[in-house]
């Protein structure tokens, strides 16, 4: 080995996870130190040529759950020993790519007993859209935004790369389609009916909650961050959970930039809105909680609440600090927007640090087909696939 291939950041940090992995997994037992000094030797003989090397699919796996307890932005991560990998990194097509992503949604959907799950793609892949399931924001003449105001731009991106829109008038729930790149062509896909599960909001005591029309996806898949595992950066690994419910009824559904709906379910429940100090917009906001928490139970789909899952984030941290190991984490992320003074996180200090292996957020890929300025009634509807140029990287 070369002096320079000894001394590379790759090879350090594929030292480092690989004896942690080595020492988690209680390899050791099974293999002794010999079989650890035998793996470190391939790697480096490995890295004399690059800065690449094959993980086995065990150590992505493990690789993949110390991601998962490393996210610094999860307050659920006590699960991560859950994480089931799908090691895809021989899929090389858009097609097979788009039929392992259904494959993944039906698998963690598991009836409505929502399983953690990552797909792991190879080199060259990406999936576009920030989510797999993403609901479409019209720009309306007015100004108004029907739809989600988040992805009005992800809108636009998938209308300049050919997407004729959903059949029929365009609503506030309309699902966008998926964009899958696989070296420098972008394609999109359709996801079929069968594959979103959705969730009808409805109140236990008020059914005027019901006549809202509102809902949301049941299934959340993160589908645009990069995973990185021993120095080996994977830029397609989506990842998959379950809800918390305020990240339905206390954000998405709530916030002025998302849909924005207590004004109107503060109107539907008779609330006085014409003074700050009635508080309806609390009020308004805890039975959007109560709706979503009673509706996803009702349907039978696996979701969180705040105060339980806050708990075993305690629970998770003693697990962490009996192991020897620190826990750090974004406190802005993990206290919950919904009376978060209630719950066992909010008087606790926090390091907020990075560590790997970890889920990290990317540069954008889009092709500069779908970048220009573009109003929606006049993008290409041709679904042919574009060429995509390569997208530089930013750190």
């Amino acid at each position: 080995m070369t002096a320079r291939a000894a001394s590379s950041p790759v090879l350090r940090e594929a030292r480092r996870f690989l004896r942690q992995y080595y020492a988690e997994t209680r390899r050791h037992a099974e293999a002794g130190p010999a079989g650890l000094g035998a793996r470190l030797a391939q790697v480096a003989a490995e890295l004399t040529t690059g800065n690449t090397f094959e993980l086995t699919t065990a150590e992505l796996a493990y690789g993949a759950k110390l991601a998962w307890r490393n996210s610094t932005r999860c307050v659920g991560r006590g699960y991560w020993p859950s994480l089931e990998l799908r090691d895809l990194r021989h899929l090389t097509s858009h097609g097979e790519v788009f039929a392992a992503l259904l494959e993944h949604l039906h698998h963690a959907w598991n009836g409505g007993s929502l399983r953690a799950v990552v797909s792991v793609f190879g080199p060259g892949v990406r999936v576009l859209n920030p989510q797999l399931i993403r609901y479409a924001g019209y720009r309306q003449p007015d100004g108004t935004v029907l739809g989600d105001p988040q992805n009005l731009d992800l809108t636009r991106q998938l209308f300049a790369l050919g997407w004729p829109g959903t059949p029929g008038p365009p609503t506030a729930f309309d699902v966008l389609p998926v964009a899958v790149r696989v070296g420098e062509t972008v394609q999109l896909f359709t996801l079929p009916h069968e594959a979103v599960r959705e969730v009808q909001i409805s109140h236990p005591l008020f059914p005027q909650v019901a006549a809202l029309g509102l809902k949301w996806h049941a299934l959340p898949v993160v589908s645009d961050l990069r995973l990185e595992v021993a120095g080996q950066s994977y830029a397609c690994a989506p990842f998959s959970g379950w809800y918390l419910q305020t990240e339905i009824a206390a954000r998405n559904l709530t916030d002025a930039g998302r849909y924005d709906v207590l004004p109107r379910l503060a109107a539907a429940l008779g609330l006085d809105t014409r003074r700050e100090r009635t508080l309806w917009r609390d009020r308004a906001l805890l039975e959007l909680n109560v709706a979503v928490l009673h509706s996803f139970d009702a349907a039978g789909v696996k979701i969180d609440d705040h105060h339980t899952v806050t708990r075993r984030f305690i629970r998770f941290e003693e697990r962490e600090q009996r192991a020897g190991r620190a826990v750090y984490w974004r406190w802005s992320w993990l206290v919950p927007p919904l009376s978060p003074a209630l719950t066992p996180v909010w008087h606790r200090p926090y390091t907020d640090r990075e560590l790997t292996p970890n889920f990290f957020a990317q540069p954008p890929a889009w092709p500069a087909a779908a970048l220009l300025p573009q109003p929606l009634a006049s993008a290409p509807l041709s679904p042919q696939p574009l060429r995509a140029p390569g997208c530089p990287v930013h750190h």
